[in-house]
């Protein structure tokens, strides 16, 4: 079987392929400071209470946004599995042309998402994927990665709103029973919630008119919440990013790289 680990800088979600069948997945808070025994650890007993053997493993793939848990990664899989990880970089030959300059700068997860969606939905495509960051990812009807956009994602805002304002509460980030919020918490949720989708469907239609009728498919932690207020998105894949890395990591293997 092949694990995949999606480091984000929030969340890592770790995925488990039978061949092209996910039959194990697991999102667990990222820790800078996690050391390669505490992955171990953790990996086991997630595999052990899924009725998984970490020896049934015969390939690990890794993307990473964050690059302190790289060596504890490398270490782990190494350790616990007998195996070299395969971490995957924006440089390497996806099967997909990057036209972001320089091709380096782009996120692995981001051209892993993009390899999905076009292998699922064909293109042109746009993935709008709800991480710590936002970023909406577009994809040309030859299947070229072609850039995007960046924004904050809901959670910093909420927590900016806490950090910079004296007298307003954290709040839960949740879809409010009606936009106009009647007490302060109601307020904030309405406008984190709605505000958000706001901007999501607002850069979705201007991504729209340098695209031709492109699909628009949603990922993320906080996809299923935010989807059902957004016009522009068609539909919600949660496992987007990891079936991206299986085929990126099928891919590397017949390539040899």
């Amino acid at each position: 079987m092949l694990m995949v680990l999606d480091v984000g800088n929030t969340n890592t979600v770790l995925g488990l392929y039978e061949g092209e069948e996910l039959v194990g997945y697991w999102r667990l808070r990222t820790e800078r400071e996690r050391t390669a025994d505490e992955y171990g650890i953790l990996i086991r007993s997630l595999f052990e209470l899924g009725g998984r053997a970490e020896a049934s493993v015969a390939a690990i793939a890794i993307s990473s946004v964050v690059p302190p848990v790289r060596p504890a990664l490398e270490e782990m899989s190494a350790r616990y599995f007998g195996l070299q990880a395969t971490f995957i970089e924006p440089t390497m030959d996806f099967g997909m042309p990057v036209r972001y300059e320089p091709p380096g700068d782009v996120g692995a997860d981001r051209v892993v998402n993009g390899v999905a969606a076009y292998a699922r939905f064909g293109g042109p495509v746009i993935v709008v994927d709800f991480g710590t960051a936002t970023t909406f990812d577009a994809i040309s009807a030859q299947g070229e990665y072609l850039g995007g956009v960046i924004t904050p994602g809901i959670g910093i805002s909420a927590e900016a709103l806490f950090l910079r304002a004296a007298r307003l509460p954290r709040v839960e980030i949740r879809r409010p029973a009606r936009v106009i919020g009647t007490s302060t918490v109601g307020s904030i949720q309405s406008g984190l919630y709605w505000g958000y989708a706001g901007l999501v469907d607002g850069i979705l239609r201007r991504m729209k008119q340098e695209l031709e009728k492109p699909y628009v498919v949603a990922t993320g932690g906080l996809a299923e919440l935010i989807f059902p207020a957004c016009d522009e998105i068609e539909s919600v894949e949660k496992n987007l990013t990891l079936d991206g890395m299986r085929l990126v990591y099928q891919r590397l293997k017949s390539t040899g790289q």
